[in-house]
């Protein structure tokens, strides 16, 4: 199940993709969403054997991974629901207007389906952001058939959920070529899917060097194409001094939670915490290292996430001023463990080495003591693009620190304020998404319904007859979708 699909194979599912896109595109919305609720009903179906086999490959526990079930089943749902509303659409209609001068034409838009998505699976979330995942749901909802490259760290888990899938393109009578699962190690499978000229956009959860790899192919190619990357982030925390002050130990419990969650293995996981030094930053920090020390190190995914957490995590502590605050002193029952970490360095020198500003995979948080708000500043101004950024502040906080605020909104694609960035709800207002390199395009991101329009494109229909307009641009509205109008 993990051989490397050949170029041949590739040539033939890429074939049999673009016939279906001409088929699958013309159904309606109704028939679009129905075939989405069918897997979802095939994914519950399917049991615990997926379960059984996701725990054996990936290392994560039973509880988890049938709550990441449960979501992508909901985000199939839900998704669903959206397809079905049309809002997503954008459709626009301004009347014809014959007595303007020149006379006004008629014009009609909305959203058409780009054609064929090649969806990456994700390593760390292997429903959730994986063969069945928000990528794929969110492309069948545009009208696009999927080709999924499976994980190679869990392709059995991978093999069965489009297994579901397949099940549910046959109860649904879709066109075969809609959704095909491609596999292989190498990176020769993916650049062929990506190059291939059927192929029209990319979904990709995962590290930057494999996003930008893959955003490198598809500008590449004679016709470019779209990537939709997400390419994870250090998630930034400023601390500002009024909340610190009230409450640092209620903070510390707090972050020690979610930088160690799933074992830091969540790309908004808090991998940066910027305070103001003094007595308030050095009690946090004390009572965080703390915290830390007595959280028992779980097992990573697998061991080539472990190995690079370990060596990540290495050459971080290894740089000038980095200084150990507390890692775990529980036992470590395996190889493949991560140990959770803390660290510290002053602004200075974080401003001055790049390396502390990339992400360490894992339970690992750096935590900088800046001299003074000037210079938490200027650490933001410093910052790359990221997923997403918190505040922990009052509101006097807040009025204080504009020039601050302002800053952390220029990086990031979701701002939390006294909270964690741990926990991606799937709803229309979330943004998973952000300026690069957390991902390649700010202005989408993978999770909520608006998913759904990185996979379309506009289309404009000018002096169309009402009876050859598509349903959801007709005069009388048949599908009673919501739609903006000008006459």
């Amino acid at each position: 199940m993990s051989t490397d699909a050949t170029i041949q194979e590739i040539n033939e599912v890429m074939n049999a993709s673009w016939e279906a896109f001409h088929v699958y595109r013309k159904l309606s919305l109704k028939q679009r969403a129905g075939f989405m609720r069918a897997i979802a009903k095939e994914l519950e179906a399917a049991g615990d054997e997926l379960i059984r086999t996701a725990m054996q490959e990936t290392n994560l526990p039973e509880a988890r991974l049938r709550g990441e079930r449960g979501r992508t089943i909901y985000q199939l749902e839900s998704y669903a629901d959206a397809c079905e509303k049309g809002e997503w659409l954008e459709a626009r209609i301004d009347q014809a207007n014959p007595g303007k001068t020149p006379p006004k034409p008629d014009i009609r838009k909305m959203l058409v389906p780009v054609g064929p998505v090649v969806v990456f699976g994700a390593s760390n979330f292997p429903f959730a952001y994986s063969t069945a995942g928000g990528d794929t749901a969110t492309a069948f909802a545009a009208g696009c058939p999927v080709i999924v490259k499976a994980h190679p760290a869990h392709p059995r888990t991978s093999y069965l959920a489009a297994q579901a899938i397949f099940r549910a393109v046959e109860n649904t009578g879709m066109p075969a070529g809609v959704f095909a699962h491609v596999t292989g190690m190498s990176f020769e499978v993916g650049k062929a899917l990506v190059t291939h000229t059927y192929c029209k956009a990319v979904g990709f959860t995962g590290s930057y060097a494999g996003g930008k790899q893959l955003f490198d192919w598809a500008n590449q190619r004679p016709e470019p194409i779209p990537v939709f990357a997400e390419m994870g982030s250090v998630n930034p925390v400023f601390l500002l001094p009024e909340k610190l002050a009230a409450a640092a130990a209620d903070i510390a419990t707090q972050y020690a939670g979610s930088i160690t969650l799933g074992v830091g293995q969540f790309c908004t996981n808090p991998g940066l915490i910027i305070g103001t030094d003094g007595t308030d930053l050095q009690q946090f920090i004390h009572d965080l290292g703390k915290a830390i020390q007595q959280t028992l190190p779980g097992i990573m995914l697998h061991q080539g996430i472990a190995d690079n957490f370990a060596a990540k995590r290495e050459e971080a502590l290894m740089q000038d001023n980095v200084h150990l605050v507390a890692e775990s002193n529980q036992p470590v029952a395996d190889l493949a463990a991560g140990v959770p970490t803390v660290a510290t360095v002053d602004g200075k020198t974080f401003l001055a080495n790049p390396l502390l500003h990339k992400e360490v995979f894992g339970p690992y948080s750096l935590v900088v003591r800046c001299a003074d708000a000037v210079e938490m500043l200027q650490v933001a101004l410093h910052l790359e693009g990221q997923l997403t950024a918190t505040l922990m502040a009052t509101t006097k906080d807040m009025a204080a620190n504009d020039a601050l605020v302002e800053a952390v909104k220029n990086i990031c694609g979701r701002i939390v304020l006294n909270g964690v960035p741990t926990g991606v709800e799937v709803c229309l207002s979330m943004q998973h998404g952000g300026p690069f390199p957390a991902s390649t395009d700010s202005r989408f991101g993978s999770v909520g319904a608006d998913a759904i329009k990185r996979f379309a494109r506009p289309l404009s229909f000018q002096n169309w007859p009402d009876e050859l307009l598509p349903e959801e641009l007709k005069e009388g509205n048949p599908l009673g979708i919501t739609r903006a109008v000008s006459s």
